[in-house]
């Protein structure tokens, strides 16, 4: 017989692996393989598929349920040819879709530029994120990053687009004209060739924004009128973050990557509660028995449940787990579906995922 050579399939399970009923927060599951063919899928607490979502793209790079209980999408359009620089067809999205419980199309905007995250808006459109090119003159003075790896002698950074229900852009913010090249620096062995690279664009009740720029491992409140920061979260506390949340006590939850911590040399990924303004951790997880096993350098999610438990989405191995505020592994479950992914080879990756309530499918029968 002969042998499997993908790693994780030889020295890991798949499905579900730990449940206990007494602790976790009971509901579904929603997840989306980051390198599949647009499946996206929703599971009981068992492991077992429930419902799924059958889109006619890629992810780019996930999905997540609204209120409603249609599903907001972000798909992947193919990449233009010698668009922006050779790692954006990773990432990169292209089109928003909100879909009703039958994959029938209720609303949709594209635009080729967006990348990674959108939310669907109160208004009926959609914030999100997008790229644009960095001037030459405020490039030459950002610091960080490996120096001469620029793509092509360009630089490109964040920004935000707002639009309203037809499509319209009602509000835009650029990266560049907020970040400071001198404090805010790319981390060592990063690539020049992108300055925020954001990963999460949330709006926040009365208006603010909150976006998390991984190369420069920041987490901060935008401002909507002034486009100002409110407060920055930065690399003396962040490493490469995904995924931070605004909880209701006014703290921020994140996913810390861990890859290329500033005063620690060991790699490990945490999730962390902080408050904001002091850059106090109020909580903290990570693997307390062996802290290098729980890792995932890029992608990642956390999501604070109803009964005060955390939601994990450990991306890069596939792995979902839901965690105690004693640090105790309720609820664990692997994804089974592997996909070839550019760079990454054959992978289970999960950008983000989302448990709901019992009470957000009350007709799991119209199927």
């Amino acid at each position: 017989m002969a042998i499997d050579q993908v790693t994780w399939r030889r020295t890991r399970k798949t499905g579900l692996t730990g449940h206990d009923p007494s602790k976790a927060f009971q509901g579904y599951t929603l997840y989306t393989p980051m390198a599949g063919d647009g499946t996206v899928y929703l599971i009981d607490m068992e492991g077992e598929e429930v419902h799924r979502w059958q889109m006619s793209m890629p992810p780019g790079l996930y999905g997540y349920l609204l209120p409603n209980g249609n599903l907001f999408y972000l798909g992947k359009t193919p990449a233009e040819p010698g668009a922006y620089f050779p790692t954006w067809p990773i990432f990169k999205g292209g089109v928003m879709s909100e879909v009703d419980w039958h994959g029938n199309v209720v609303w949709e905007h594209r635009d080729s530029a967006h990348h990674h995250d959108a939310r669907r808006t109160e208004g009926g459109g959609a914030i999100y994120l997008t790229l644009e090119l960095v001037p030459p003159e405020v490039q030459a003075k950002v610091q960080g990053g490996l120096p001469g790896s620029e793509h092509e002698g360009r630089m490109w950074a964040d920004r935000i687009v707002e639009v309203d229900a037809e499509g319209r852009t009602i509000w835009e913010w650029h990266a560049w004209e907020h970040l400071d090249p001198e404090t805010d620096v790319i981390t060592p062995t990063d690539l020049r060739h992108e300055w925020s690279h954001g990963n999460t664009v949330a709006p926040l009740p009365g208006g603010d924004v909150l976006v998390s720029f991984r190369n420069i491992s920041t987490v901060a409140r935008i401002d909507r009128t002034t486009g100002k920061f409110v407060w920055k979260l930065g690399w003396d506390l962040l490493a490469q973050q995904h995924h931070p949340s605004l909880l209701p006590n006014g703290n921020v939850l994140l996913f810390n990557n861990g890859s290329r911590r500033r005063a620690n040399p060991l790699i490990y990924s945490s999730v962390i509660e902080v408050e904001p303004e002091s850059g106090t951790i109020a909580w903290e997880y990570w693997d307390q028995s062996a802290r290098f096993s729980f890792l995932s350098s890029y992608i990642s999610g956390v999501q604070r449940l109803p009964n005060g438990n955390t939601l994990v989405c450990e991306g890069q191995s596939g792995r979902l787990f839901e965690v105690t505020t004693e640090r105790e592994i309720v609820w664990e479950y692997i994804s089974p579906h592997f996909f070839e992914a550019p760079v990454f080879g054959m992978s289970n990756m999960i950008f983000r995922a989302f448990r709901y309530g019992p009470e957000h499918f009350p007709g799991l029968s119209r199927d």
